[in-house]
């Protein structure tokens, strides 16, 4: 997929706005000139205004273009929806349920290919980066990937009848934050993220 168009248009966005606005409205803190901001247990700079991504130290590596773009559409929608604090399916989302479908094989099948087996292992990983239990599923954790988008993960066990299952749910607040799309790429991030992060357990 090429990237560069839309990353070229959300950085043009992020230079019109400005860096107060943008650590305001998306919860993250300004240190000398940029953002300073955790993504999946990596920590970058954003440099202002060039929006280019530095990381914090050596280990955290390079982030993909697309997580750029997707950080980017974060931290440039200025408006602060208050939390609803009721969860949605993606296919309540604005369109969402014509792309159930790629949802479903980019970011719920591979949650339950690498978690559905060993549940507790995912209760381990979102807990090592500071997200908690909630009371879904069989094992169900709520991680903020961005300080005002909590994502909910939801497993069930397999039993004699059925094999392990799994959800991805959004606070209700989420369509006012990021478009429809985003989510997909966003909830896929999260999955290969805690993958990643699993495989060094």
């Amino acid at each position: 997929m090429n990237y560069t168009p839309a990353h070229e248009v959300a950085l043009e966005k992020f230079r019109a706005c400005s860096l107060e606005d943008m650590a305001r409205c998306s919860g993250y803190s300004i240190e000398g000139n940029a953002l300073v901001l955790e993504f999946l247990g990596q920590h970058f700079k954003v440099d202002y205004p060039s929006g280019q991504f530095v990381p914090m130290q050596a280990s955290d590596g390079e982030l993909p273009l697309a997580a750029q773009i997707l950080i980017l559409h974060y931290v440039t929608n200025l408006s602060q929806p208050l939390e609803a604090g009721k969860l949605i399916s993606y296919k309540e989302l604005p369109g969402g349920a014509i792309y159930i479908k790629p949802f479903t094989g980019r970011a719920i099948d591979p949650l339950v290919r690498t978690f559905g087996s060993d549940p507790d292992s995912l209760l381990e990983v979102v807990t090592r980066l500071g997200g908690q239990t909630n009371g879904l599923g069989d094992v169900g954790v709520t991680y903020r990937v961005f300080p005002r988008i909590p994502v909910a993960l939801i497993l069930w066990r397999a039993d004699d009848e059925f094999p392990a299952s799994g959800n991805i749910l959004f606070d209700a607040s989420a369509p006012l934050i990021l478009p429809t799309e985003d989510f997909a790429v966003l909830a896929s991030m999260v999955v290969f993220g805690l993958k990643r992060i699993k495989a060094t357990l």
